[in-house]
């Protein structure tokens, strides 16, 4: 059966963004780091933080759309899930019939 990620899901919220700051050192490739420079002093970023920062959530937002499409693949593929999707899906029929007929009386 489909397991959830184990990941909370406010890790890779926006919140990262407001979170304190913590100081750290980072070894990056010269003409990398020149490259960074040259952004900053075109005006394409505030500072070398800000360019870092963004470059991080990115790619963390990658690895979670990543990890999100494998999860929709497994349940894709687990037929218990499926048949509580199918399940599901039949005790909603007779609400959602009735959503739409009350929608259209009232259009």
């Amino acid at each position: 059966m489909y397991n959830k990620p184990s990941v909370s899901k406010s890790f890779w919220t926006s919140n990262m963004m407001h979170s304190a700051n913590t100081r750290t050192t980072i070894a990056l490739p010269t003409l990398l780091l020149a490259a960074t420079d040259r952004a900053v002093t075109d005006g394409k970023a505030k500072s070398r933080n800000e360019l870092i920062t963004r470059a991080i959530q990115r790619e963390l937002a990658l690895i979670r759309r990543t990890e999100v499409d494998a999860d929709r693949l497994q349940m894709a593929q687990d037929d218990e899930y499926q048949a509580e999707v199918l399940q599901m899906e039949a005790e909603f029929a007779v609400a959602q019939w009735e959503a739409l007929q009350t929608i259209e009386t009232e259009a």
